[in-house]
């Protein structure tokens, strides 16, 4: 950079940063095809829940509040020529007074182990999907946990390390600086990005949040069904069908009205037919009847529509029947959705 007569740095106008910069990143494009700039849209540094938040988080430290907004106005005139984000890691170019532009590193430290189980746990029943994680979708109450300084998902500068090849001996530069804040635009292009850097995983935080709100779901569902006997459970009990009483002389398996009596039923074997030539003479109870089924097919295993079609009974039944012989340890699964003998 030329100096003045008065021993000052010659004053360089922003048009002519920019022109400088694109003139360099031109010549970068031709030995480096992968080169990715920071190219902001509109004025503004940073549109979206995750960008935004990386930004504030960087402003709020006490360490950095004095020196980080050097950075924003290389940023805004395209200097940050390389910018790119790995587990951990984000190395980045930054045009400044010197012909070439500066090297810059930066390491994150990765989210502790324990506050990242905390986090997910404080999830369960609040998320619902990735789209609306990444597009910043949530209650205020998780914004919040994301947030929470020293605990959230957000570094602190203790979990952050830099260096730059400039001659700047500060503590953190403008060149530094303006990569930080470009860390901030990427998460513009893609919010994924920002767990990447942190070393978690968006999947994980998403099972578990639906497990969470499942389990929920599902115990109290328990609750309201609790005084209600399974019909397994009282054909078990009482030792008869309860309920459906099944034709199996035509084409389809058709369930005929339902018994009132709790008398014992007995239902006819179905004639042998190629579909279940090899079943034997049949219990007469529910579960017992599907537990058969499934033991004589030791090769390639039973699924709920082979049931269907041999029992007549309707899925919901079959399920409940299914799970219980599970629990049971008479069955177990073969792969998913078939089943075969324990």
């Amino acid at each position: 950079m030329g100096m003045s007569y008065w021993g000052y740095p010659k004053y360089v106008s922003v048009g002519q940063k920019m022109a400088k910069a694109e003139k360099k990143l031109k010549q970068l494009r031709k030995k480096m095809p992968d080169i990715r700039p920071v190219i902001l849209t509109g004025s503004s540094l940073a549109r979206t829940w995750w960008a935004k938040s990386w930004n504030d988080n960087l402003e709020r430290y006490a360490d950095y509040d004095n020196r980080i907004g050097r950075g924003r106005s290389y940023l805004r005139h395209g200097a940050v020529l390389d910018l790119k984000i790995t587990p951990g890691k984000v190395t980045a170019l930054v045009m400044g007074s010197a012909a070439n532009p500066y090297e810059i590193t930066i390491t994150i430290q990765p989210v502790a182990a324990s506050q990242w189980k905390t986090i997910k746990k404080q999830c369960q029943g609040h998320l619902k999907s990735l789209q609306d994680l990444l597009a910043g979708k949530f209650p205020k109450t998780l914004a919040e946990i994301f947030f929470t300084q020293d605990q959230g998902l957000f570094p602190t500068p203790k979990a952050i390390g830099f260096q730059c090849s400039c001659p700047d001996s500060a503590s953190m530069c403008k060149h530094v600086a303006a990569a930080l804040y470009g860390i901030g635009a990427r998460f513009d292009e893609d919010p994924s990005l920002f767990f990447t850097l942190r070393g978690v995983d968006t999947g994980d935080l998403i099972a578990d949040a639906v497990k969470g709100s499942t389990d929920e779901l599902l115990n109290k569902t328990r609750k309201k069904t609790a005084k209600v006997i399974d019909d397994a459970d009282l054909a078990n009990l009482f030792g008869i069908d309860m309920d459906l009483k099944v034709d199996f002389t035509g084409k389809e398996p058709k369930v005929l009205k339902k018994e009132t009596s709790t008398r014992k039923t007995t239902l006819p074997d179905p004639a042998p037919t190629a579909k279940h030539k090899n079943i034997p003479k049949l219990p007469q109870t529910a579960t017992a009847r599907v537990a058969a089924i499934i033991a004589a097919e030791t090769s390639s295993g039973v699924t709920i529509a082979d049931l269907v079609t041999k029992t007549g009974y309707p899925r919901s039944k079959l399920y409940g029947i299914v799970h219980r012989l599970k629990q049971e340890g008479k069955i177990k699964k073969a792969s998913h959705g078939v089943y075969i003998p324990a």
